[in-house]
């Protein structure tokens, strides 16, 4: 009797046991330290930008004649969202800024941001830190410059007569802090509070994610089916539906590089995935019109592919390697990760709560 051999896809991958379970856990935790001082050191960074980069400023530099590597340049550092960026927007495509340079501020911000930034170079090393701003702003560059060019003329929208305050899921207004104290307290608040809210269950998910690509597909996997200019548009087409913000699609490419992608199609992962969320692309629409969300997509997907070639071109020119993190640290070393894994895993648990208690709340008084 002759057995047949399983296909080598299906042997690629590990078979699942009780062995897996367990060194999911452990990849998830070792992943998880290996980000926390990253994105502790990022988030209050980002804290701090947000209260001594006033929103009005922003605005008025970007506002009428404000050129489109302005808005790129002032966009890439900020510390928001892919959520919280349309509500700037908004403001200051409103306040007088042009449709290109609006398209560009749309692009540079989500697709990096001080954190970002922190928790590629924790977990990748400081070439892919480095290629992400670059790529970003080249791409948002690119994006405004083809609205200038191929986009309709049009005034922006009058802004409403008196401001409101509104919450939505990423802004509440508040009164502005005046003092310093205000600010450093209103900067902690912001970066451990709200923008930890932002992203947390996308960057809880993203670390699972990873974790479990590490475990049950070896490295090297997709290297036998997708190279090059085809692996780069599989990532395109999977990150582009993808509702994630920049902190959050970074272990999530550790995954995938893990899995056998090139950098260049992680770095192309990494654009795509937070500038093309639905909401974002609606807002386009709505606010600069159908032409220009065609050349907004266009800029995204082209420079992102661009910048992934080229990417991969250089590590192939040079013999770059990646530092993946693997947890190869000093006992010191180790002993400050656990603890700023401790402190970020409190965070977490503290915002869980406040979001999860009122409607536990509401839910019991039905």
């Amino acid at each position: 009797m002759v057995v047949k051999k399983a296909p080598n896809f299906v042997q690629s991958f590990q078979p699942w046991n009780g062995n897996n379970l367990i060194q999911l856990f452990a990849n998830f935790v070792l992943l998880f330290t290996e980000s926390a001082p990253f994105l502790l050191l990022g988030m209050l960074i980002a804290g701090m930008i947000n209260q001594w980069i006033p929103r009005t400023w922003v605005e008025k530099t970007l506002g009428g004649k404000s050129s489109i590597v302005n808005a790129a340049l002032i966009g890439a550092p900020l510390p928001l969202c892919s959520c919280s960026v349309i509500p700037v927007a908004m403001g200051i495509r409103r306040s007088g800024a042009s449709k290109a340079s609006t398209a560009s501020f749309l692009v540079a911000t989500p697709e990096t941001g001080v954190d970002s930034i922190g928790i590629t170079y924790a977990l990748m090393g400081p070439i892919m830190a480095m290629a992400r701003p670059i790529a970003a702003i080249t791409s948002a560059i690119v994006a405004g410059l083809l609205v200038l060019w191929f986009g309709k003329p049009g005034k922006a929208t009058e802004q409403e007569p008196q401001a409101k305050t509104t919450t939505n899921c990423c802004h509440k207004a508040k009164v502005a802090p005046s003092s310093i104290s205000e600010k450093i307290q209103a900067a902690f608040v912001f970066g451990y509070g709200q923008l930890l809210r932002d992203f947390m269950l996308w960057f809880l998910i993203g670390i699972f994610f990873a974790a479990l690509v590490t475990t049950i597909v070896p490295v090297g996997f997709l290297n036998q089916y997708a190279q090059g200019i085809l692996a780069m548009l599989v990532v395109v087409l999977i990150s582009i539906p993808m509702y994630v913000c920049a902190t959050a699609s970074t272990p999530i490419a550790v995954g995938l590089l893990l899995s056998g992608i090139t950098p260049g199609a992680a770095l192309v992962f990494m654009l795509t995935g937070p500038a093309t969320n639905i909401a974002t692309l609606m807002v386009i629409k709505n606010e600069l019109g159908k032409r220009e969300l065609g050349l907004y997509l266009v800029a995204i997907v082209s420079s992102a592919l661009i910048s992934g070639l080229i990417l991969d071109a250089l590590f192939e020119q040079f013999d770059w390697q990646l530092q993946l993190s693997h947890g190869e640290h000093s006992e010191m070393v180790g002993v400050f990760y656990q603890a700023c894994a401790l402190v970020l895993a409190g965070l977490i648990a503290y915002q869980l709560q406040k979001m999860l208690l009122p409607k536990f709340a509401n839910f019991k008084s039905v």
